[in-house]
């Protein structure tokens, strides 16, 4: 990996701005699509994974990562797939790490399943990371290998706890399921809170061809917190970590309860995110087919030059909004590639 470290001379004073205003500074990066995991939201079961050969090298996304701090990112989040399952990926956090040792980069975090936290999760606070987000939609042992077509909750549970042991701040993240998960996620907040997590539930997306309806998946998040408020009280938060939940403090546990509603309610009045693929692939919007191809000038020189002008030119095509929609006519995503290719 590089050892070059940005210097306040090279962080830009005129940060990434998209045609309505707003300031790109976080961005989120894909270092695989590949998964140890099958969850049938997410997946086929028999998924197709890109060639190795296609996929950025862990040079080329820290250079990539570099290149995205140096435009104005401030919050950069590592994702899959699964990230922990890239060989040697732990050599792209400690190189990322050195921008948070120059003050360039605020935060560097991870999305993760958590099945491979338990021997990483030290080695990730040493590099810097203080929190990151575990998904994780069931505490049945038996739902969550249904969910997961094959996953061991132990495993993931002793991450969890890895990670808890190692100062980091852990997030739960869970995708609501009608018919399997809605009654449990009540006693899912309570688990999350009573152990010092925040939890978000999030609406399915309609992301890639599964192989199942999302019609039937689809769980309104406005009547999840409909039951939640006739047991609990829920108080509106102003906060906000970067992302598009909208959070509330549940007075019953002390802990906080975020809500990320891309289909019942649009979020992208605030969004100051963007989304690069294994494959350096930039995607301005999680709900667009829009691409713009990073590894052709990532390749084409050893100078950013090209690089910037080509992210510069993505973000001025930046949408206003997602037009995520379930399809109940035909029944297929709004979006065609899988959310483990784009980046969760």
């Amino acid at each position: 990996m590089s050892d070059v470290s940005l210097t306040d001379t090279d962080v830009l004073t005129r940060p990434m701005t998209d045609p309505f205003g707003r300031t790109i500074s976080y961005l989120r990066v894909s270092v695989t699509d590949r998964c140890d995991l099958r969850c049938f939201y997410c997946m086929s079961e028999d998924m197709t994974f890109l060639p190795k050969a296609d996929l950025l090298t862990l040079e080329e996304l820290d250079r990539l990562c570099t290149a995205f701090i140096k435009k104005g990112v401030r919050k950069l989040r590592l994702t899959g797939g699964e990230p922990l399952v890239r060989r040697n990926v732990m050599g792209l956090v400690r190189s990322l790490s050195r921008h948070l040792s120059s003050g360039a980069l605020h935060e560097l975090t991870m999305t993760t399943n958590a099945t491979q936290l338990a021997k990483h999760a030290a080695e990730l606070a040493d590099c810097g990371v203080r929190r990151i987000n575990v998904s994780l939609d069931t505490l049945d042992r038996e739902k969550f290998r249904t969910i997961t077509r094959w996953g061991d909750l132990d495993r993931v549970l002793a991450g969890i706890d890895a990670a808890q042991a190692a100062g980091l701040a852990v997030k739960i993240n869970a995708v609501a399921l009608k018919g399997m998960n809605e009654n449990e996620l009540p006693a899912l907040m309570q688990w999350a809170h009573g152990k010092g997590m925040a939890l978000t539930l999030i609406e399915v997306m309609p992301m890639g061809e599964i192989g199942a309806g999302r019609i039937d998946q689809y769980l309104p998040l406005s009547l999840v917190r409909a039951r939640l408020e006739q047991q609990f009280t829920l108080s509106d938060l102003a906060q906000t970590t970067g992302g598009p939940a909208r959070y509330v403090r549940v007075a019953e546990t002390g802990g906080t309860l975020g809500f990320i509603t891309p289909m019942t309610h649009n979020f992208c009045e605030s969004c100051n995110r963007v989304r690069v693929t294994c494959t350096g692939t930039l995607h301005t919007c999680l709900g667009h087919e829009d691409a713009s191809d990073l590894r052709k000038p990532l390749r084409a020189s050893a100078s950013d030059e090209l690089l910037s002008e080509t992210i510069d030119r993505a973000i001025g095509l930046k949408p206003k909004g997602h037009d995520f929609i379930i399809d109940r006519r035909h029944n297929r995503p709004s979006v065609s590639r899988h959310m483990s290719v784009t980046g969760g």
